[in-house]
Protein backbone atom coordinates (compact mmCIF):
# COMPACT_ATOMS: atom_id res chain seq x y z
CA UNK A 1 0.00 0.00 0.00
CA UNK A 2 1.67 3.10 -0.91
CA UNK A 3 0.25 6.74 -0.47
CA UNK A 4 1.44 8.95 -3.76
CA UNK A 5 0.99 12.55 -4.56
CA UNK A 6 -1.52 13.61 -7.50
CA UNK A 7 0.74 16.23 -9.92
CA UNK A 8 -2.50 16.25 -12.49
CA UNK A 9 -5.77 14.94 -12.85
CA UNK A 10 -7.50 16.30 -16.04
CA UNK A 11 -10.39 15.88 -18.00
CA UNK A 12 -9.24 14.64 -21.88
CA UNK A 13 -12.20 13.75 -23.66
CA UNK A 14 -15.71 13.31 -22.75
CA UNK A 15 -16.09 11.30 -19.47
CA UNK A 16 -12.50 10.06 -19.68
CA UNK A 17 -9.82 11.52 -17.52
CA UNK A 18 -5.97 11.33 -17.05
CA UNK A 19 -4.44 11.31 -13.31
CA UNK A 20 -0.54 11.45 -13.22
CA UNK A 21 0.87 10.60 -10.14
CA UNK A 22 4.48 10.91 -8.17
CA UNK A 23 4.99 7.29 -7.78
CA UNK A 24 8.69 6.22 -8.68
CA UNK A 25 7.97 2.71 -6.62
CA UNK A 26 5.59 1.65 -9.09
CA UNK A 27 6.86 3.62 -12.05
CA UNK A 28 10.07 1.39 -11.72
CA UNK A 29 8.32 -2.30 -11.42
CA UNK A 30 5.54 -1.48 -13.89
CA UNK A 31 5.15 -3.12 -17.00
CA UNK A 32 2.59 -2.77 -19.32
CA UNK A 33 -0.70 -4.43 -19.34
CA UNK A 34 -0.25 -4.32 -14.97
CA UNK A 35 -3.11 -2.46 -12.95
CA UNK A 36 -2.78 -0.21 -10.01
CA UNK A 37 -6.03 -0.39 -7.20
CA UNK A 38 -6.65 2.83 -6.52
CA UNK A 39 -9.15 4.02 -3.31
CA UNK A 40 -10.91 6.90 -4.47
CA UNK A 41 -11.59 8.34 -1.21
CA UNK A 42 -10.64 9.01 2.01
CA UNK A 43 -13.51 7.35 3.53
CA UNK A 44 -15.30 4.42 4.38
CA UNK A 45 -17.38 5.15 0.83
CA UNK A 46 -16.76 3.69 -1.98
CA UNK A 47 -15.32 0.42 0.15
CA UNK A 48 -13.94 -1.11 -2.80
CA UNK A 49 -10.96 -0.20 -4.87
CA UNK A 50 -11.15 0.43 -7.76
CA UNK A 51 -8.30 -1.34 -10.62
CA UNK A 52 -6.49 0.78 -13.18
CA UNK A 53 -4.43 -0.06 -16.03
CA UNK A 54 -0.85 1.59 -15.98
CA UNK A 55 -0.99 4.31 -19.06
CA UNK A 56 2.45 5.03 -18.99
CA UNK A 57 5.39 5.58 -16.98
CA UNK A 58 7.77 9.14 -17.36
CA UNK A 59 10.76 9.10 -15.31
CA UNK A 60 9.43 8.81 -11.07
CA UNK A 61 5.32 9.45 -12.33
CA UNK A 62 2.78 7.00 -13.38
CA UNK A 63 0.05 8.08 -15.50
CA UNK A 64 -3.70 6.29 -15.16
CA UNK A 65 -6.34 6.94 -18.01
CA UNK A 66 -9.78 5.99 -16.47
CA UNK A 67 -13.47 6.63 -17.22
CA UNK A 68 -16.41 8.41 -15.16
CA UNK A 69 -18.71 4.66 -14.88
CA UNK A 70 -19.68 5.13 -10.86
CA UNK A 71 -19.55 6.68 -7.68
CA UNK A 72 -15.72 5.43 -7.51
CA UNK A 73 -14.56 6.93 -10.54
CA UNK A 74 -16.36 10.60 -10.00
CA UNK A 75 -14.88 10.84 -7.09
CA UNK A 76 -11.55 10.21 -8.19
CA UNK A 77 -12.48 12.90 -10.87
CA UNK A 78 -12.92 15.42 -8.12
CA UNK A 79 -9.08 15.08 -6.92
CA UNK A 80 -6.95 17.84 -6.93
CA UNK A 81 -3.51 18.52 -7.96
CA UNK A 82 -1.46 17.85 -4.27
CA UNK A 83 -4.01 15.63 -2.35
CA UNK A 84 -2.46 11.96 -1.59
CA UNK A 85 -3.79 8.75 -3.54
CA UNK A 86 -3.89 5.63 -1.73
CA UNK A 87 -3.27 2.60 -4.01
CA UNK A 88 -1.94 -0.83 -4.33
CA UNK A 89 0.42 -2.11 -6.98
CA UNK A 90 1.77 -2.68 -9.71
CA UNK A 91 -0.34 -5.93 -9.78
CA UNK A 92 -1.18 -8.45 -12.39
CA UNK A 93 0.44 -10.15 -15.08
CA UNK A 94 1.19 -7.97 -18.44
CA UNK A 95 2.04 -8.42 -21.69
CA UNK A 96 5.11 -10.53 -23.42
CA UNK A 97 6.56 -8.73 -25.44
CA UNK A 98 9.61 -9.14 -27.85
CA UNK A 99 13.13 -8.25 -26.61
CA UNK A 100 16.57 -7.63 -27.82
CA UNK A 101 16.63 -8.18 -31.86
CA UNK A 102 12.65 -8.22 -31.74
CA UNK A 103 11.75 -11.04 -34.16
CA UNK A 104 8.28 -10.02 -34.42
CA UNK A 105 7.40 -8.04 -37.77
CA UNK A 106 4.80 -6.39 -37.12
CA UNK A 107 2.95 -5.50 -33.53
CA UNK A 108 -0.24 -4.68 -33.99
CA UNK A 109 -2.27 -3.09 -31.13
CA UNK A 110 -6.38 -3.00 -31.24
CA UNK A 111 -7.96 -0.68 -28.62
CA UNK A 112 -11.59 -0.28 -28.01
CA UNK A 113 -12.65 3.06 -25.89
CA UNK A 114 -11.20 3.18 -23.19
CA UNK A 115 -8.78 0.01 -24.62
CA UNK A 116 -5.98 2.56 -25.14
CA UNK A 117 -5.45 2.65 -21.44
CA UNK A 118 -2.70 -0.26 -21.36
CA UNK A 119 -1.59 0.01 -24.93
CA UNK A 120 0.14 3.26 -24.69
CA UNK A 121 2.70 2.20 -22.24
CA UNK A 122 3.27 -1.08 -24.04
CA UNK A 123 4.10 0.77 -27.52
CA UNK A 124 6.51 2.37 -25.81
CA UNK A 125 8.61 -0.38 -25.01
CA UNK A 126 7.95 -2.26 -28.78
CA UNK A 127 8.45 1.40 -30.60
CA UNK A 128 11.97 0.28 -32.20
CA UNK A 129 9.27 -1.93 -34.45
CA UNK A 130 6.78 -2.21 -36.95
CA UNK A 131 4.18 -0.85 -34.99
CA UNK A 132 0.16 -0.64 -36.09
CA UNK A 133 -2.65 1.14 -33.79
CA UNK A 134 -6.45 0.57 -34.68
CA UNK A 135 -8.44 2.90 -32.72
CA UNK A 136 -12.10 2.30 -32.04
CA UNK A 137 -14.76 4.46 -30.33
CA UNK A 138 -18.41 5.40 -30.58
CA UNK A 139 -17.42 9.47 -31.83
CA UNK A 140 -14.24 11.46 -33.09
CA UNK A 141 -14.41 13.07 -29.72
CA UNK A 142 -14.13 10.09 -28.00
CA UNK A 143 -11.30 9.11 -29.72
CA UNK A 144 -8.34 8.29 -26.96
CA UNK A 145 -4.36 8.82 -27.75
CA UNK A 146 -4.17 9.27 -31.17
CA UNK A 147 -1.65 11.95 -31.33
CA UNK A 148 0.47 10.19 -28.14
CA UNK A 149 0.98 7.04 -30.43
CA UNK A 150 1.79 8.89 -33.31
CA UNK A 151 4.80 10.71 -31.60
CA UNK A 152 6.08 7.30 -30.90
CA UNK A 153 6.23 6.85 -34.25
CA UNK A 154 3.55 4.19 -34.80
CA UNK A 155 0.56 4.14 -37.72
CA UNK A 156 -2.41 4.79 -35.96
CA UNK A 157 -5.89 4.20 -38.20
CA UNK A 158 -9.02 5.04 -36.44
CA UNK A 159 -12.70 4.08 -36.86
CA UNK A 160 -16.22 5.02 -34.88
CA UNK A 161 -19.36 3.74 -34.63
CA UNK A 162 -20.90 6.69 -36.67
CA UNK A 163 -18.39 7.61 -39.04
CA UNK A 164 -17.25 10.75 -37.65
CA UNK A 165 -13.88 10.40 -38.21
CA UNK A 166 -12.08 7.36 -40.22
CA UNK A 167 -13.53 4.47 -41.15
CA UNK A 168 -17.38 3.74 -40.15
CA UNK A 169 -17.67 0.46 -37.74
CA UNK A 170 -15.90 -1.57 -35.48
CA UNK A 171 -12.26 -2.01 -34.85
CA UNK A 172 -12.12 -5.47 -35.75
CA UNK A 173 -13.29 -4.08 -39.21
CA UNK A 174 -9.89 -2.31 -39.49
CA UNK A 175 -8.50 -5.78 -38.41
CA UNK A 176 -9.71 -7.84 -41.34
CA UNK A 177 -9.17 -5.15 -43.54
CA UNK A 178 -5.47 -5.38 -43.45
CA UNK A 179 -5.52 -9.06 -43.63
CA UNK A 180 -2.75 -8.88 -46.15
CA UNK A 181 -0.25 -7.38 -43.76
CA UNK A 182 0.06 -10.91 -42.22
CA UNK A 183 1.19 -12.38 -45.38
CA UNK A 184 4.96 -14.39 -44.72
CA UNK A 185 5.62 -11.76 -42.12
CA UNK A 186 5.71 -12.48 -38.30
CA UNK A 187 3.30 -10.53 -35.94
CA UNK A 188 1.39 -10.18 -32.86
CA UNK A 189 -1.38 -9.04 -31.55
CA UNK A 190 -2.72 -6.73 -28.52
CA UNK A 191 -5.83 -6.12 -27.93
CA UNK A 192 -7.77 -4.32 -24.91
CA UNK A 193 -11.59 -3.03 -25.35
CA UNK A 194 -14.90 -4.67 -24.80
CA UNK A 195 -15.61 -8.66 -24.57
CA UNK A 196 -17.27 -8.76 -27.99
CA UNK A 197 -14.36 -7.25 -29.73
CA UNK A 198 -11.98 -9.07 -27.70
CA UNK A 199 -13.88 -12.70 -28.91
CA UNK A 200 -13.69 -11.28 -32.29
CA UNK A 201 -9.70 -10.33 -32.26
CA UNK A 202 -9.84 -14.09 -30.19
CA UNK A 203 -11.43 -15.59 -33.23
CA UNK A 204 -9.43 -13.70 -35.99
CA UNK A 205 -5.80 -14.82 -34.86
CA UNK A 206 -7.25 -18.79 -34.86
CA UNK A 207 -8.57 -18.08 -37.92
CA UNK A 208 -5.25 -16.95 -39.20
CA UNK A 209 -3.01 -18.42 -36.82
CA UNK A 210 -1.43 -15.62 -35.61
CA UNK A 211 -0.63 -14.94 -31.62
CA UNK A 212 -2.71 -12.61 -29.91
CA UNK A 213 -2.77 -10.92 -26.47
CA UNK A 214 -5.72 -9.89 -24.55
CA UNK A 215 -6.13 -7.87 -21.83
CA UNK A 216 -9.17 -8.66 -20.06
CA UNK A 217 -12.01 -6.40 -17.87
CA UNK A 218 -13.97 -7.82 -14.81
CA UNK A 219 -14.95 -6.02 -11.58
CA UNK A 220 -12.17 -7.03 -8.35
CA UNK A 221 -12.57 -6.45 -5.14
CA UNK A 222 -8.89 -7.36 -3.70
CA UNK A 223 -6.98 -7.17 -6.39
CA UNK A 224 -4.44 -9.81 -5.10
CA UNK A 225 -6.29 -13.04 -6.08
CA UNK A 226 -7.67 -13.85 -2.74
CA UNK A 227 -11.37 -13.51 -3.39
CA UNK A 228 -11.71 -15.31 -6.12
CA UNK A 229 -14.07 -12.70 -7.63
CA UNK A 230 -12.70 -12.14 -11.36
CA UNK A 231 -12.83 -15.43 -12.57
CA UNK A 232 -12.44 -16.68 -15.90
CA UNK A 233 -12.55 -20.13 -18.31
CA UNK A 234 -9.83 -20.63 -19.94
CA UNK A 235 -8.82 -24.56 -21.78
CA UNK A 236 -6.32 -24.72 -18.56
CA UNK A 237 -9.21 -24.09 -16.03
CA UNK A 238 -10.52 -21.40 -14.05
CA UNK A 239 -7.77 -18.48 -13.96
CA UNK A 240 -7.75 -15.08 -11.73
CA UNK A 241 -8.12 -11.43 -14.49
CA UNK A 242 -6.35 -10.10 -11.18
CA UNK A 243 -3.12 -12.51 -10.99
CA UNK A 244 -3.14 -14.99 -13.87
CA UNK A 245 -4.55 -11.83 -15.69
CA UNK A 246 -5.61 -9.26 -16.59
CA UNK A 247 -3.29 -10.61 -20.11
CA UNK A 248 -4.65 -13.71 -21.48
CA UNK A 249 -3.34 -15.99 -24.67
CA UNK A 250 -6.41 -15.05 -26.98
CA UNK A 251 -6.44 -18.87 -27.79
CA UNK A 252 -6.88 -20.14 -24.28
CA UNK A 253 -10.24 -17.86 -23.58
CA UNK A 254 -13.10 -19.63 -23.74
CA UNK A 255 -15.73 -17.12 -24.66
CA UNK A 256 -19.58 -18.09 -23.20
Amino acid sequence: MLRVKIFKNEQVAGHAYKMTLAAPVIAKFAQPGQFVMVKCADGIQPLLRRPLGVHNVKGSEVEILYEIIGEGTKLLSQKKSGQALDIIGPLGTGFKFPKGSDPCGKNILIAGGMGVAPLLFLAKKINKSQVLVLIGAKTKQEILCKKEFKKLGCNVKVVTDDGSAGHKGFVTDLLQDRGHLFKGVPAMLYACGPKPMLKAVSEFSKRRKIPAQISLEEHMACGIGACLGCIVNTKSGQKRVCKEGPVFDAREIIWE
